[in-house]
């Protein structure tokens, strides 16, 4: 923290510091959901089909579904890039699952990144489904929304019936969304081979953790008893919520792991004091938990990478960055 009030001197400005921390824990509230449906034969959570109500082209390869979800009893947005040879071949092809950050939506992977550029020579279903700025990727204990479901069984079954996807699955995502792979990835077993997470909160025991999620809660008028029960008396479903409680559920997944320091950086000189400022003070609780986290796994037999790398706050740059990094390890586990 001396580091970050020498970067941001000036009276004025540290004064602002309490409140600005008070904003960056609501933007950084990452959860997962564990789904009760049966499993069907082929693994997948038994669940009512969903279909696409309409497809609009956002370019040759680029297109955005409205998905009618069962589960979700509405319509939700899908953004798919498809495979470079999904016009001309029939073969089905292995799937990239995204997932958003909070306070953000389905657009957000080709409004940030060069997703669309990177994917140019795969053969790679790229699927991005929105999560809601504030559906913590479960299946709430007050019953809804079932975010969980929709996502790992309603529109995996989806895209194999319709964009002829293949087994072959890896899932990725930042944030809130890095946490909700996390906790997919360790409650269906076997279903994805790859799962990325950068800058996501992985033990929900922290107590910056409890933080986070008491005021974005609040913030966001949500009873957080509603996902996943009370702290104490339902604390069994907030520990299946909860990476760092389950580590050997990732045995036959690989795991990477990313985060910066909170150490502002060359990437952030052309970004606003406020953003700047945010995503330090977000990013600097994130690395020693997943360090622990990361231990835990190897000592679990799971197969884990890591990248902690300094300097680096919370915000687009450097998760633009990290998606190179791990883009040919994300390639090579779908071969």
């Amino acid at each position: 923290m001396n580091l970050l009030a020498r970067f941001f001197a000036g009276r004025h400005r540290l004064r602002s510091l309490r409140h600005v921390t008070y904003l960056s824990l609501l933007t950084l509230l990452m959860t997962a959901g564990v789904s009760t449906a049966a499993a069907g034969t082929d693994g997948l959570p038994v669940a009512p089909e969903a279909h696409i109500v309409s497809v609009k082209r956002i370019d040759s390869r680029t297109q955005d579904l409205m998905v009618s979800s069962p589960a979700m009893k509405s319509v939700i947005p899908v953004r798919v890039i498809l495979p470079k040879n999904w016009a001309q071949s029939k073969v089905n092809f292995p799937v990239l699952y995204m997932l958003h950050g909070g306070d953000d939506d389905y657009t957000s992977w080709t409004r940030e990144t060069d997703i669309e550029e990177l994917a140019q020579s795969s053969d790679v279903l790229l699927v991005m489904p929105d999560a809601g700025k504030a559906g913590y990727y479960s299946d709430w204990h007050a019953g809804e929304p079932r975010w969980e479901t929709f996502h790992t069984g309603e529109l995996v079954r989806l895209m194999q019936r319709t964009y002829r996807a293949s087994s072959s699955r890896a899932i990725i995502g930042l944030s809130m969304g890095g946490f909700g792979a996390l906790n997919y990835a360790a409650h269906h077993q076997g279903m994805y081979r790859y799962v990325g997470a950068m800058s996501s909160y992985v033990d929900l025991n922290d107590p910056a953790v409890r933080i986070a999620l008491a005021l974005g809660s609040q913030r966001d008028g949500i009873d957080i008893k509603r996902v996943w029960g009370d702290p104490v008396k339902n604390s069994d479903v907030w520990q299946a919520h909860n990476p760092s409680a389950m580590p050997h559920a990732f045995r036959g997944t690989h795991v990477h792991l990313s985060s910066g320091n909170g150490v502002p950086g060359p990437l952030d000189l052309h970004r606003s004091y406020d953003q700047v400022l945010v995503g330090a003070v977000a990013e600097a609780m994130l690395p020693k938990p997943m360090e622990r986290f990361a231990s835990a796994l190897r000592l679990a037999g799971v197969g884990v990478t890591t990248h902690f790398y300094q300097p680096g706050t919370h915000s687009w740059p450097y998760w633009q960055r990290e998606l190179h990094v791990i883009w040919p390890a994300v390639m090579r586990s779908l071969k």
